[in-house]
């Protein structure tokens, strides 16, 4: 890339009927969307910036920003919920019928939900993590529940346990990390978002909702995805054990799996180039005849 990739420089907005949608775009070729994870301060910007210029080098990237976290405009509506609506308005608005798509964590499951609702949009999908089930480890995992801490009693000593729940080298979690996602954790309209996936209030609510309810769990429905899959995570994942990605490896028809070692929650930060390598391979490579 020969223009340095700024967050001014590739920011973007998408007005739409629910609210503007903030993104931010790089690069030129088939489109790629990026959908980013939940948690205190994320923005899709944090979750991707360091990926952008090798991606952008063979891809339209659109790393969406998803309204309940801070950057695009709230719709009133669950963060998950409004995620789902986010996305098709986002695709629609932009006029593409057809995307590749990178998920972390929630972005993941979004994406899943997105490819197997809406099969001829999604032509190759990434999952990083926190999509399936928990199968021997403890449900949640440490790291969410570190992460409801947190929103329950948001202090800065919460926001770094649970920062370093999310990786593997604790050297990443730089002043500089600490501070930013204070400042966007922290945010009252931000927090309130959070509060709604992660209260404990919320958490028991939606127990008691799932066991009332006959609709199929999303984790139930991954046999009908029929986009081509790349699962990939961290060995040492803390908020999502790497136990989860059984069911997801074993049901979606065409998926791999690609395991990084030493590496936490977050894949494309702490095994940057070695997934950056795998991701591309896979979204290139020429389907067979």
């Amino acid at each position: 890339m020969t223009t340095e990739l700024t967050y001014e420089s590739t920011a973007r907005e998408l007005a739409t009927d629910q609210g503007v949608l903030r993104y931010h775009e790089a690069g030129e070729g088939p489109p790629l969307l990026l959908l980013h994870g939940s948690g205190p301060g994320v923005t899709g910007w944090r979750n991707f910036r360091g990926n952008l210029p090798v991606f952008a080098d063979h891809f339209r990237c659109l790393v969406l920003e998803f309204p309940g976290f801070g950057v695009s405009e709230p719709t009133g509506e669950h963060p998950m919920v409004a995620a789902n609506g986010a996305v098709i308005r986002f695709l629609d608005g932009l006029g593409l019928q057809q995307v590749d798509v990178i998920g972390n964590s929630m972005g993941g499951v979004i994406a899943a939900q997105l490819a197997i609702a809406h099969p001829d949009r999604v032509r190759r999908l990434v999952t990083i993590g926190g999509i399936g089930r928990n199968l021997f480890s403890p449900g949640p995992g440490e790291g969410i529940n570190l992460l409801m801490e947190f929103t329950e009693e948001p202090t800065r000593e919460a926001l770094v346990r649970w920062l370093n729940s999310m990786v593997y080298d604790p050297a990443l979690v730089t002043e500089e990390l600490i501070e930013e996602r204070w400042a966007q954790a922290t945010d009252p309209a931000t927090l309130a978002g959070a509060r709604r996936m992660y209260g404990r209030a919320a958490s028991a609510a939606r127990t008691a909702a799932f066991a009332r309810s006959d609709a199929p769990p999303y984790w139930a429905m991954l046999h009908r995805l029929k986009a081509k899959t790349l699962i990939t995570w961290g060995r040492d994942d803390r908020v999502s054990p790497v136990d989860m990605a059984i069911l997801p490896m074993r049901t979606i028809p065409d998926a791999e799996l690609h395991i990084f070692p030493d590496c936490g929650h977050w894949v494309m930060i702490e095994q940057k180039a070695a997934w950056e390598s795998v991701v591309l391979g896979f979204l290139t490579r020429k389907d067979a005849q």
